[in-house]
């Protein structure tokens, strides 16, 4: 399972984001990116010690400051099902084809120019 996928399923799930100077962050993920930036609403941030805490509309926080991520169970067991559905139709369409797969651009096994009778490789005699 990959992080970005389990990210890109938990779009409009409750998290909590801890950064790595301590402070946390309660949201729903709005959105994420490739380098795991994400983008929170309805944030509630509670400081280091854990003393003073934050309302805020949303945020946006960058995913090189990210300590770790907490997300619902729920999401995660969505992530495993997409996994094991996406299994089951490549399996399925990967059946029936017979020896050799699909012809690419080259045809005959895409081995350079020509045929089966011009099969003497780089130069020679003619």
């Amino acid at each position: 399972m990959l992080p970005l996928s389990l990210l890109k399923t938990a779009q409009n799930h409750p998290m909590l984001v801890e950064l790595k100077n301590g402070e946390t962050y309660n949201g729903h993920l709005e959105a994420c990116d490739n380098w795991m930036n994400i983008k929170l609403r309805d944030v509630i941030c509670t400081s280091r010690d854990g003393d003073r805490f934050w309302r805020m509309p949303e945020c946006y926080i960058r995913g090189s400051t990210i300590k770790y991520l907490r997300i619902p169970d729920e999401v995660i067991d969505m992530v495993k099902e997409d996994i094991i559905s996406k299994q089951r139709t490549k399996q399925q369409n990967t059946r029936g084809r017979g020896r050799g797969g699909p012809v690419h651009r080259g045809g005959f096994g895409s081995r350079g120019r020509g045929g089966p009778d011009k099969s003497r490789g780089r130069g020679g005699p003619r």
